[in-house]
């Protein structure tokens, strides 16, 4: 059913449970994973350019991911021996600006029947019906939905910009911050909005404080270093 095909997920839900086979044997999801951040991704299909190009991406930037407390799981819809079969093509046969040997240890779904395809919402009719989009879901160690993107499938993904919202969210977590536009690690932080007059009152009279800047009683900044931001990735809450 249409309507059915078109639910997704959202922002700040339990991610949905499912067991699945994979490449790297069964799992049950999210369960497995409990305690570590989750990027689960679809793509379209195997044997494909645009896809071969990311897993060779993902591969390689797989031991970041890790160091990160992040387990990477990918879908498609197409069958364990194709994954398997194109896998090793990426392993033995291709070498992408200069990624080669690689192999792929993170766990890639066997999702013929669509079951978890459509349970994530990863089928848009406009694109295909019988084709998962680019969808990357990041689910914190509570299994908490947290952030999620999609691409067209002819589209290939950011993936600076999947780990920078890996580091931002974890940056959330720990410091208790909003994070402005384009912020990288080492950048000045948002801090919690004054939710009273007199804390308004405090926060403008603080704005010669080192540190701190001052742009309105709503909107104000501090500094975070990057070595601070980096001390703290990657670590069990």
């Amino acid at each position: 059913m249409d309507n059915e095909v078109n639910v997704m997920p959202r922002i700040g839900e339990k991610a949905p449970s499912f067991r699945a086979v994979t490449t790297q044997g069964p799992i049950e999801f999210p369960q497995d994973y409990k305690g570590k951040w989750i990027i689960l991704f679809s793509h379209p299909a195997d044997f494909t350019p645009v896809c071969t190009s990311e897993f060779i991406t993902f591969g390689k930037m797989a031991k970041e991911f890790e160091d990160l407390n992040c387990q990477l799981v990918g879908l498609s819809i197409d069958g364990l021996f194709s994954h398997i079969a194109w896998l090793r093509t990426i392993k033995d046969k291709i070498d992408y600006k200069g990624m080669k040997n690689i192999e792929i240890t993170f766990p890639l779904i066997d999702d013929v029947t669509m079951h978890v395809a459509k349970m994530y919402g990863m089928l848009q009719p406009g694109e295909s019906e019988t084709k998962a989009v680019r969808a990357v879901f990041f689910i914190d160690p509570e299994g908490i939905i947290r952030t999620i993107l999609y691409y067209p499938m002819s589209l290939g993904r950011n993936f600076d910009e999947i780990k920078r919202i890996l580091i931002g969210l974890q940056t959330v977590d720990n410091f208790e911050v909003a994070l402005p536009a384009d912020w990288r690690p080492g950048d000045e932080v948002i801090i919690p909005t004054a939710s009273t007059v007199k804390a308004a009152q405090q926060r403008a009279e603080s704005k010669d404080k080192k540190g701190f800047t001052y742009y309105d009683w709503f909107f104000c900044t501090q500094a975070l270093s990057k070595e601070e931001v980096e001390s703290k990735l990657g670590k069990k809450k």
